[in-house]
């Protein structure tokens, strides 16, 4: 039996430049606690290594949420219905949207949105290989900031549900999640829907373990961003002089990934110096940690209805369903 000719897969590209990046940098690493936007964590390399961060033994959030879209994948297709256009947010390899995409009855169109583009258009023309019947739309971008979603033609007043797993949500700060979720809900108005997963708060253990895995590959990661701005900017950070360190903020209720300098140095970044203290870091990440009902309220307050939420047995993890009000 002869199989279907896989469509074109037409990217879009509003990632940001150069020059974005550079004032990025420069701007935060002015500040007096040191910080760099984490989603410069994901060119190429570090995209890979996320990836590989995903299948450590001691990252729980990737295989408890895989596991737990497999369990309930059903009632979420029951919900989103036939002729839905999906939309993911942060869609890197496009793995957990498969486990979806098997359930869903006639996807109208797949849009992948991820901020490093050559790691999205691979994965895009995977699941066009695999998926030979479906229109997907690739879109490398900031998902955080307004840029203009290309819905194929004639599918502007089809339902459109965001699929936004692996608990990014998190990395928000509450005011820019709030602020994310409103510009979401307003992409979604007149019906349209929402699946987040969102990781729960636990044990400390369990979260310093996560984050500070035996391999270092977490580590590789971190540092991952030192060498992307050597690379791209032009800059002379030393990254044996730089070493990972992830702590639990419990009144905060978050992890901090930061990079810390093991020494007293001066660092040029784009013909600008900047001089670090022993121990003084640079704040890359941060990972905050919910129950479901403060993350409801939060969805509440942005301008969703919750529909449903499921967790695992363990209540490790989080898929919520949300409705745009």
């Amino acid at each position: 039996m002869s199989r279907a000719a896989a469509p074109r897969v037409h990217a879009h590209d509003f990632t940001p430049d150069v020059e974005s990046f550079r004032e990025d940098v420069l701007r935060g690493l002015a500040l007096p606690q040191k910080e760099i936007p984490a989603k410069y964590f994901y060119d190429s390399r570090g995209s890979e290594l996320f990836e590989e961060i995903c299948g450590l033994e001691e990252y729980y959030p990737t295989r408890t949420e895989t596991a737990l879209l497999r369990k309930v994948a059903s009632e979420i297709a029951d919900r989103v219905g036939p002729n839905a256009v999906l939309i993911e947010y942060g869609a890197g390899a496009s793995q957990k949207v498969r486990i979806l995409l098997d359930r869903l009855e006639a996807t109208a169109a797949f849009i992948p949105i991820d901020i490093s583009g050559e790691h999205l258009l691979q994965a895009a023309k995977s699941l066009a290989a695999d998926y030979p019947r479906l229109q997907i739309v690739p879109v490398a971008a900031d998902y955080t900031e307004r840029f203009e979603l290309p819905v194929p033609s004639g599918l502007g007043s089809a339902k459109k549900v965001v699929f936004f797993p692996g608990s990014t949500i998190g990395n928000f700060s509450e005011p820019e999640a709030k602020d994310f979720l409103k510009k979401s809900a307003a992409l979604l108005a007149g019906g349209g829907e929402m699946i987040v997963g969102v990781d729960l708060k636990k044990d400390e253990r369990v979260l310093l373990d996560a984050y500070n895995d035996a391999k270092g590959v977490t580590a590789r990661f971190n540092l991952n961003l030192l060498t992307r701005i050597n690379t791209e900017i032009g800059a002379d950070f030393d990254l044996a002089a730089f070493e990972h360190h992830a702590p639990w903020n419990p009144e905060a209720g978050r992890i901090e990934m930061h990079l810390v300098s093991r020494i007293r140095q001066s660092v040029t970044v784009a013909g600008r110096q900047f001089e670090f203290a022993e121990g003084e870091s640079i704040h890359t990440e941060n990972s905050y940690k919910f129950t479901v009902g403060e993350f409801q309220d939060l969805a509440r307050s942005a301008g969703f209805d919750p529909v449903t939420v499921w967790t695992d047995d363990r209540d490790l993890f989080s898929i919520h369903y949300l409705r745009a009000a």
